[in-house]
């Protein structure tokens, strides 16, 4: 396993994160799709003996069941100041007010919540899941600031929004002298590569690190075009990022193939490596139900493109609406 430095700071992740959204009990919340604990639990520790120490996770994931799954895993496969755990703030667990979102209370409400859920006395990374369009943002940084402060959090990072958007909470924070954001997950891959225009060199240019999300495009990349998975048929969010752009999408995922083909490896391998070779690029949150998803993932980290190869994966892209942000 090869590691980094997360951004601008002294903390050292591995160049692959273990994205925990696959993880939970199937019967509760928006992912049917997930793995049980015990199959959960496997690539978890597949994952650690591969050198893995970078594990995201959120408090909407399955209703909490995937902090449930992560927190009880590290105890048993990792010793806690080995491994960094990062989770998410935003999204409602309940229809009650003032369970979402990013206010002062709902933020301090959900730290609490997913500590108990991990079973740990502090998260590494506290990222607040999207913008809240209904709380000041001044609010929302003061409060993080406060958390980390209470020594519940040791960094804050933030996902999917608009360039201004970061940038504004990243003047505010340093104006006020509160904790900084110092990392972006957004939404990043073959497919989908809007975030080259503004985020990407926002983040290159304040040091930030750059986790992306759905770096295999939810598996669009990995699969036969027209194949069918019980994700797929049942992922409402994933199939709605795309199916704008089928007929340009395919060109790039038929690239791909030929690529992977020419080079004997798993398609996969050579989508991980194109976004690794991003340098504004720290970690792709890679999403894993078999281990040969994992091994794949691992394998990309010694796998180069040549920038023949680089050209003919991007040459077919077009400019996308914006997607993911909300």
């Amino acid at each position: 396993m090869k590691y980094k430095n997360f951004g601008n700071t002294g903390l050292k992740v591995s160049e692959i994160c273990l994205g925990c959204m696959s993880f939970g009990v199937p019967e509760r919340g928006d992912h049917p799709w997930t793995l049980p604990e015990e199959p959960s639990r496997q690539i978890i520790r597949q994952a650690v003996d591969s050198g893995v120490n970078f594990f995201d996770t959120a408090n909407a994931y399955s209703d909490g069941t995937s902090e449930e799954f992560l927190g009880r895993a590290m105890k048993e496969f990792a010793k806690r100041e080995e491994v960094v755990i990062a989770t998410k703030v935003f999204f409602p667990m309940t229809k009650q007010p003032n369970i979402g979102g990013l206010s002062r209370k709902a933020i301090f409400t959900a730290i609490d919540a997913s500590l108990k859920r991990l079973g740990t006395d502090y998260v590494d990374l506290y990222q607040i899941h999207r913008w809240d369009y209904s709380t000041p943002i001044e609010e929302t940084l003061e409060a993080l600031h406060d958390v980390v402060k209470s020594g519940r959090v040791r960094y804050l990072g933030a996902s999917s929004m608009y360039a201004w958007q970061f940038s504004q909470a990243l003047h505010l924070a340093r104006h006020n002298r509160w904790t900084p954001f110092v990392s972006m997950q957004n939404h990043y891959n073959l497919l989908y590569r809007e975030e080259e225009r503004e985020m990407m060199p926002l983040c290159a240019a304040e040091g930030i690190a750059v986790v992306p999300w759905s770096p295999l495009a939810r598996g669009r990349l990995t699969r036969i075009w027209d194949s069918q998975t019980a994700r797929t048929q049942t992922d409402e969010f994933g199939n709605k990022l795309y199916a704008a752009t089928v007929d340009a999408d395919r060109k790039v995922v038929e690239q791909v193939a030929t690529i992977a083909a020419a080079r004997s490896v798993p398609k996969a391998q050579v989508a991980l490596a194109w976004i690794r070779q991003k340098p504004f690029v720290t970690a792709p949150i890679v999403g894993a139900s078999k281990p040969q998803h994992l091994e794949d993932a691992v394998a990309a980290l010694d796998f180069k493109l040549e920038a023949a190869e680089i050209a003919q994966l991007e040459s077919p892209y077009v400019p996308h609406a914006v997607s993911g942000h909300t």
